[in-house]
């Protein structure tokens, strides 16, 4: 993985646990606290990357959903965590 936001990902997911979850908000934050809305665009094409490759999923309401055209609000965690 040669992303920097998608190994900012995968790492504070890792330190989270299993059973918790990130916004892309909260991602977007990470990287530039004060301009974070203009980090999102590149939050939402690491996180792309990763669900395709198995490594997180899309969380909504408590239960996994397909990332293609998700709106509203959702989070991200490790895939498999339950």
């Amino acid at each position: 993985m040669s992303n920097p936001v998608e190994e900012l990902i995968i790492e504070r997911l890792n330190d989270l646990g299993d059973k918790e979850t990130l916004s892309p908000n909260q991602v977007a934050k990470m990287i530039n606290e004060e301009n974070w809305r203009r980090q999102l665009p590149q939050v939402r094409a690491a996180i792309g990357q990763l669900v395709e490759a198995g490594r997180i999923e899309i969380v909504r309401k408590g239960k996994v959903v397909d990332y293609d055209g998700i709106k509203g609000i959702w989070r991200i965690r490790l895939a498999g965590a339950e």
